[in-house]
Formats: structure tokens, C-alpha cells, sequence
């Protein structure tokens, strides 16, 4: 790890601010621990922990998933067997993750697992998957559908082509700069939009209800017709289905701020999974009860439809529910996407401008500008949130794969380390099958998109072995300028190495 730069300790002294005197002025605010370490904080409680993992589960997938999941599924019955099934799929996962979690408590999640079972190029490829690709789609895709239904008020169904991609870059750029300013801004953020989004969700479950006693939409009148038999069909409205359960992971790769992360890793984990998966499965039903199986395949926005036949002259509250889960979801996503970025520099994998930390704010500044100008540059790219959608559940399926080899190698690697969470072998394997047909099966239903999304990820070869194994003097020289050039320009310095931030595990704690 290279020290503070002395252009950036000439800058402090002719502010008549030294590094010690800074440090103890972030002791005094609450800013730091005390150790004098200049290093990402413990701040986030089991509540936050819950309210992140529900934030970024419940977004744009609530909203937009329901009619892929019904148009490729082909039924109501299907349909609600896949959601709830997705609930399942994801608590499992979830509960496998756990024990790596709790196992190896340093951020980076998937890719600090996968490191340390198969070594750097096996990581690096997981690193570059979910940093450069499924992340940054992600938030792009929940950017996309804030503005399509922030929109509707304003232009009702006419298709904004420019307006969407321009408003859903605004916050984009609006959640980089809260999460540049301060983490504690942005869980409190995500934490009352998270109770925002669930009261918006409880209303629809309970006007749902109410109309399903009142009228008849046609939707529960043979409810398995016209369900669909191809297994091409059916992993393509799992994956509608599953993207909506994105974010069932996303805790683990901020674990070095999360507190007491043995307790309340698992813990957060099976609570928010729990109260996900009886939303999902209530609000499709709300909408079932009101929407018939013909107008959510004509629906361009399903939860507007649903307003328009239920609120009427109020249907307009609708977006402002989107626009509360929407946010939310994005916000946790790049809260959690920064990390992983700042752990990939950390391990020599990045650059190493993305290790520094703010003096000021205590957040890693370079980090968190950078995902959110890939969200950014996805918008370029395409603004089809379907065809987005299959690109990165494919590569995600894909790496959750490799993820979950690293629960077995790490079992052959530390057998006697002492695991707080120890899952037995037969949930990592069932869920590695499903993950398995979740990537194969699609290549013949989707046979473009696989070939992009698989294209995306072998970018990752060439890059590790000419930039990260074999990286020339010239680029490292490159890097270190750049490095100097962030710190003089964000007045940031590289987290100074503590035994803690190492790749911890649970044998090392033993050791010590």
C-alpha cells in the first residue's frame, strides 16, 4: 500500500492542517474509531443491514419483472409458483452465503470468496463481472424504470426516447454524490425509503384485496391455461422473476462497516429474504386481482395499469410509489457496488486510486464516482430494460456459480477453521444445480444475448493476464500518477492497513 503522497502533506501543511491533527479532528466528530486509522467505519447496524437488503431487493424488478414473468411463463398459476419459488431460490442462496459471509468478513463478498478458495485470476474474473458489468447495469436498469414511471404524470403513454435516459442519469448522478458525501446520509436514506417503498407495497396488497372481493378480473378462473411447456420459455420467467430477488447478497460485500457481522450478517439476511418473498407473492396477487392475464401482456408499465383501474384520478400516487422503491434499490446498489471496486484496488486487482478514502467524509470518493459513471455509460449502451435484464442475469447466474464452488473448496481448504454458520453440503449443491440450468438452459432460448453476456465476461482473460499478471512499468507508472492526481484533487488518502481489513477469516481470528 503506497503512503500519502508529500504533494498531498504540503497541501495540508500550507492549510495549517497535518495529517495527525486531521485525524484527531475526525476522532473528535465521530468520524473514526480511535486508532488514528484513517479506514471505512463500522456504522451499519442490523437494522440498516435489513433495510439495505430489502432496499435493494425491492426497485424496479417489482414493477417490471411481473410481465415478463406472466408473458414467458404463459400463465397466473405458473406465474405465482415462479415467484414464490424465487423467494425460495434466493433464501437459499442467501443461507449458503451466510456462512462464507461470516466466515471471510472482508467486503468484496463473491469476490473475496472466490479469492481466497481459487486465487487471483479465478477472482479477478468474478471482480471484473460484477464491477464492470452487473452492477452498473443493475442500477442503470432501476435508473430507467424511475423515469419511465416518473414520466407518465407528465406525458401519460406517449414514449419518451430522450427524456428517460436523461432523467434516469440525473439520479444516477444525485445517489454518487450522496454516497460520495457520507455513508451514514446514505443508509438514512435507504432506510426511510425502504419503509416508504413498504407501506407503497401494502397499500397495493390491501386495495388488491379489497377489489378481488368486489369485481372479478378473470385472471384465478383456470389458472394454469395456457401455461407454458418449453424449459427455454420457463428459465427465461425465472430470470424475470429472480432479477426481481436481486440484492439477497449485496450485505455481504459491505461487511467490514456492518457491526458485529457474526450476528447480524445471518441474521439481516433471513429477515429481509423472509419479508421479501410475502410481499413479492402478495402484490402479484394484488395485481392478478385487478389486471387480467390479457392487459399485463399489453401493459407497458404494469403497476400504472393497475393505478389507472383502481385510483382512477389518483392513479398518479403510483409513481411516486416507483419512485420511492426505485431510488432506494439504486442507492443500495451503489453503496454496495463502491466497495467492491475499493476491495478490487485494494488486492492489486484495480487501480489504486480506488483505495483512497476521503479525509473529509470518510468514503471511498474515486470508488463510488466510478460506478456511478458506468451506470451512467450502460445508458448508452441500451435503453431496453428486457434485453439488459437477460445480459447480466446470465453473467450473474454464471458467477453465483463460482461463488458457490468456493463454499466447497473453502470446506477442503480450512475444514477445522470454527464457522458460525456451517450449512450442510446438500443446500450449496441443490443450489448450484439450479444455478447451472439457470446458464445453460437460456442459451438456446436466448442464444444473443447469452453470446453477449458470456462475450463480457471472457473480456476478463486478456485483461487480467496483459494489466494485472504482466502489467507493464509503463501502465504501473500511469496508475501511481493517477493515484497522486486523485489524492491532491478529492484530498484522500489509501486506507492504512489494519489486521482487520486483511482477507479475514475465521482461522486467522483463531491464530491471533
Amino acid at each position: 500500500m503506497f503512503k500519502l503522497s508529500n504533494v498531498l502533506r504540503q497541501s495540508l501543511k500550507m492549510n495549517d492542517v497535518s495529517p495527525d491533527k486531521e485525524r484527531n479532528n475526525l476522532k473528535s466528530s465521530g468520524n473514526d474509531d480511535g486508532s488514528g486509522k484513517i479506514k471505512l467505519q463500522r456504522s451499519v447496524s442490523l437494522l440498516n443491514g435489513i433495510t439495505i437488503i430489502i432496499g435493494c431487493i425491492i426497485g424496479s424488478g417489482i414493477f417490471v419483472s411481473p410481465k415478463g414473468v406472466h408473458e414467458h411463463s404463459g400463465s397466473v398459476g405458473l406465474s405465482m409458483i415462479i415467484w414464490i419459488f424465487g423467494g425460495l431460490f434466493a433464501a437459499l442462496g442467501a443461507y449458503c452465503y451466510a456462512e462464507l459471509g461470516t466466515l471471510i468478513r472482508k467486503s468484496g463478498g463473491d469476490y473475496a470468496y472466490i479469492t481466497e478458495a481459487f486465487g487471483p485470476f479465478v477472482g479477478f474474473i468474478r471482480l471484473w463481472i460484477e464491477a464492470i458489468v452487473i452492477r452498473p447495469c443493475s442500477a442503470t436498469i432501476t435508473a430507467l424504470t424511475f423515469a419511465k414511471y416518473a414520466l407518465v404524470p407528465l406525458f401519460g403513454d406517449c414514449q419518451q426516447v430522450y427524456a428517460e435516459p436523461m432523467l434516469a442519469c440525473c439520479l444516477l448522478l444525485i445517489i454518487t454524490l450522496i454516497n460520495c458525501y457520507s455513508v451514514r446520509w446514505a443508509t438514512f436514506i435507504q432506510d426511510i425509503l425502504t419503509y416508504a417503498k413498504i407501506v407503497a407495497l401494502v397499500l397495493i396488497i390491501m386495495t388488491g384485496l379489497v377489489m378481488a372481493f368486489l369485481t372479478s378480473s378473470g385472471s384465478f378462473d383456470n389458472i394454469f391455461h395456457g401455461t407454458s411447456n418449453d424449459a427455454g420459455e420457463i428459465s427465461l420467467a425465472l430470470y424475470s422473476g429472480l432479477f426481481a430477488y436481486n440484492g439477497w447478497n449485496y450485505l455481504n460485500f459491505i461487511v467490514e462497516e456492518l457491526k458485529n457481522p457474526k450476528k447480524n450478517l445471518p441474521l439481516a439476511i433471513a429477515i429481509s429474504c423472509s419479508l421479501v418473498t410475502v410481499i413479492y407473492c402478495l402484490t402479484n396477487l394484488a395485481f392478478y386481482a385487478v389486471i387480467s392475464p390479457k392487459e399485463f401482456l399489453e401493459a407497458d408499465a404494469t403497476a400504472m395499469t393497475f393505478a389507472n383501474k383502481v385510483y382512477g384520478s389518483f392513479a398518479w400516487i403510483m409513481p411516486i410509489f416507483v419512485a420511492f422503491a426505485t431510488v432506494g434499490s439504486c442507492n443500495g446498489v451503489i453503496l454496495t457496488a463502491s466497495r467492491l471496486f475499493f476491495v478490487g484496488g485494494r488486492e492489486g486487482q484495480m487501480p489504486q486510486a480506488l483505495t483512497l478514502i476521503s479525509l473529509k467524509y470518510i468514503t471511498p470518493v474515486p470508488a463510488v464516482i466510478l460506478t456511478g459513471l458506468l451506470s451512467c455509460v450502460f445508458l448508452l449502451l441500451s435503453s431496453n430494460i428486457y434485453s439488459l435484464i437477460n445480459y447480466i442475469q446470465i453473467v450473474n447466474w454464471l458467477a453465483i456459480s463460482l461463488a458457490m464452488l468456493s463454499l466447497f473448496q473453502l470446506r477442503r481448504k480450512l475444514p477445522d477453521a470454527p464457522r458460525t454458520i456451517k450449512v450442510n453440503l446438500v443446500f450449496p449443491f441443490v443450489f448450484l444445480v439450479g444455478c447451472l440450468f439457470l446458464v445453460v438452459v437460456p442459451i438456446v432460448a436466448a442464444p444473443i444475448d447469452t453470446i453477449i453476456g458470456l462475450g463480457i465476461t471472457f473480456t476478463s482473460v486478456p485483461i487480467y493476464f496483459l494489466f494485472i499478471k504482466h502489467r507493464p512499468e509503463v501502465l504501473s507508472n500511469f496508475s501511481s500518477n493517477v493515484s497522486v492526481f486523485m489524492q491532491k484533487f478529492f484530498l484522500a488518502v489509501p486506507e492504512e492497513a489494519e489486521e482487520e481489513l486483511q482477507m479475514t477469516t475465521a482461522v486467522d481470528d483463531k491464530i491471533d
